[in-house]
């Protein structure tokens, strides 16, 4: 098996959590031992039971270990000086390496000490069983549990080595940091319990020497001898239960006097367990200051040792956690601290408020749509052909969205992913004026624009739209990137493109889209050109103004044709009455040839007038160089 595989990677997850359920378990050992009222210890046989279960199941998950080391493969070290070295596969090496490297500190790990001790070994110890029931629990378990506490942090940091990182997420992190906290009060608590035991049991043995001359034997102490009478005479006649009470002074008690005041050693299992854990996490917490001990040399080597541990560990705990919870916050502190720099420098500068509500506006709008991700930093530094990759995934579908693109082919369509850059607008934001040089070409992904233009200033010429998502504008780069040979000079806007929403869209920088357009014929077809000019605003402004001058010059048409027709029923009026003669005199038809003179000067100044309304208002559109397909 690959160490570097997932396969590797999830089993030492597994793993990880096989150990730190141990870490729980071989503690609650320590509290099997409990003191019964009439002066004696025994071991809870039920809890034993189950613990015995639990650690039996915990330490198969050690020989599987052990079983997958011998058949996981490992690096040559001669190899690694570039890249990630050479596998080593032969199985014979792989034994070799492992039996020389970590398989006697696993095989100790795995062995199930607690279980022998408690079930084999101490049921046929003889004599005073109490001392060496104590001594082989903290000399045995105890080593056995440092050592697989010590397996659990080289674990952690090979899956750190592995994968980058332990936890997904920070405050995963912070709590795994505080469970090993919690671990380590736990094992405290355990030990303070197994050593109050001690206490107690040398008071009685201190109180046996003083009551020797009445039959007093150690071996009383053991519960299994609690039917022997001479045990039951030599009780009733003690003063055993006074001298060792805590609230004597016979016996200096110490650390250990709460576990005896509170009948915590006599008590059930799990107020046992919680009363031991509280004693571990509250001392560790305050580095031992709590503690009142005794002249017991042991007990203030103890006393030392939780305020060195609890020292340590608090400080790993603070740094750990303001790491993890730092990290957490970071960006949000970072954007946080960045807006204040900006409000400082709007208030500098005196801006207007209707500015810096803008500038407002635009930072949290970007923070809601990024959380302070730069997407471009992140993509920068990934190999060509996985960036292609990711840019595809997001942004291929939207390409399609918009009309001119959804029938390109996927390596051009590639190209224009790979090329493109996000870009977030605000409501009221001015893209692009008319008459400035367009930079870039925007795809809309959400949101709408307006666009309008004058023509220039040019009075009682307006035209307006929208545009929405899967439109674009900036088509006049489009035309400019299809010339043969373009020159440098930036084509300029003839519309002023303005958001009247918040629009998130994909912008094609002038360089991007003529590097597109030079390497792609399929750009040049005329398909492509027809969807263009169908889709551009400037050519269906053009289009609106040339059907409009072309339904002028048709009415002027028409209506000259009408007076045309006027002038000939007119001119046919007055010839008839010229020709017939009605006043003898001529005064009539001198004034009947005046108003013909009149009518027709008026449709003659109509046809002259209706030249200036031939030609459109507005020029056509420049015409790009397509070439064939």
């Amino acid at each position: 098996m690959d160490p570097r595989s997932r396969g590797a990677r999830r089993w030492n997850r597994v793993f990880l959590v096989a150990c730190l359920l141990s870490l729980v378990v071989d503690p609650l050992f320590f509290l099997l031992q409990e003191i019964r009222s009439e002066t004696c210890v025994e071991n809870g046989v039920p809890m034993q039971i189950v613990l015995t279960v639990f650690r039996s199941l915990v330490d198969c998950f050690y020989v599987i270990n052990i079983i997958v080391h011998f058949r996981t493969a490992f690096v040559a070290p001669s190899s690694r000086v570039f890249g990630r070295g050479e596998l080593i596969i032969d199985s014979m090496k792989i034994a070799k390496q492992y039996l020389n490297k970590g398989f006697w500190i696993d095989l100790m790990a795995a062995l199930p000490i607690p279980q022998v001790l408690f079930w084999v070994v101490l049921p046929n110890l003889k004599g005073p069983t109490i001392s060496n029931t104590n001594a082989a629990i903290r000399f045995i378990i105890l080593i056995q549990y440092m050592q697989r506490l010590l397996m659990a942090y080289p674990l952690s940091m090979k899956i750190a080595k592995a994968t980058g990182i332990v936890t997904a997420t920070a405050w995963v992190g912070a709590a795994y940091n505080l469970m090993f906290y919690m671990l380590l009060s736990h094992i405290v608590g355990g030990t303070w319990y197994l050593l109050s035991i001690e206490r107690e049991e040398a008071c009685w043995r201190s109180v046996c020497d003083l009551e020797n001359s009445i039959g007093c034997n150690y071996s009383y102490f053991d519960c299994s001898t609690m039917n022997d009478p001479n045990r039951m005479a030599w009780f009733q006649s003690s003063n055993v239960t006074t001298d060792c009470n805590p609230s004597s002074s016979y016996y200096q008690w110490g650390i250990y006097g709460p576990a005896a005041q509170f009948a915590i050693t006599s008590g059930a299992f799990l107020n046992k367990f919680f009363s031991c854990f509280w004693f571990g996490l509250r001392n560790l917490s305050s580095t031992g200051q709590n503690l009142s001990t005794s002249i017991d040399i042991g007990e203030n080597i103890y006393s030392s040792l939780i305020a060195i541990v609890g020292l340590i560990l608090l400080a790993l705990l603070i740094g750990n956690l303001q790491m993890y919870i730092m990290s957490a916050t970071a960006r949000l502190e970072e954007w946080r601290l960045r807006r204040a720099d900006t409000e400082q420098w709007m208030h500098h500068r005196q801006l207007p408020g209707e500015l810096r509500q803008y500038v407002r506006k635009y930072d949290q709008y970007k923070w809601v749509a990024t959380q302070g991700v730069d997407e471009e930093s992140i993509l920068k530094d990934l190999p060509t052909d996985l960036r292609r990759q990711i840019k595809r995934h997001l942004c291929l579908n939207l390409v399609r969205r918009v009309a001119l693109f959804d029938q390109m082919d996927d390596r051009m369509l590639d190209s224009i992913c790979e090329r493109l850059k996000p870009t977030l607008c605000t409501k009221d934001m001015i893209l692009v004026r008319e008459g400035d040089p367009v930079t870039e070409m925007l795809f809309i992904i959400r949101g709408h624009l307006d666009s309008y233009t004058t023509n220039g200033g040019r009075t009682g010429f307006f035209d307006t739209c929208q545009i929405g998502p899967g439109e674009f504008c900036g088509e006049e780069l489009l035309t400019w990137a299809l010339q043969p040979h373009p020159n440098g000079i930036l084509p300029s806007s003839t519309r002023t493109v303005k958001a009247i929403s918040d629009v998130e869209a994909f912008a094609l920088v002038a360089d991007d889209l003529k590097f597109v357009s030079s390497q792609f014929r399929r750009l040049h077809s005329k398909q492509i050109r027809h969807k263009f000019r169908f889709h551009s605003h400037q050519w269906r402004t053009w289009a609106a103004c040339y059907i409009q001058a072309a339904w002028r010059r048709h009415k002027k048409r028409k209506e000259l044709a009408e007076l045309h027709e006027k002038e000939l029923n007119g001119s046919r009026l007055l010839m008839d009455m010229f020709m017939n003669g009605v006043d003898a005199s001529g005064s009539q038809s001198g004034s009947n040839l005046a108003l013909y003179a009149t009518r027709l000067k008026t449709i003659r100044s109509s046809r002259l007038g209706s030249d200036s309304a031939i030609m459109s208002p507005q020029p056509k559109p420049e015409e790009p160089d397509f070439y064939e397909d």
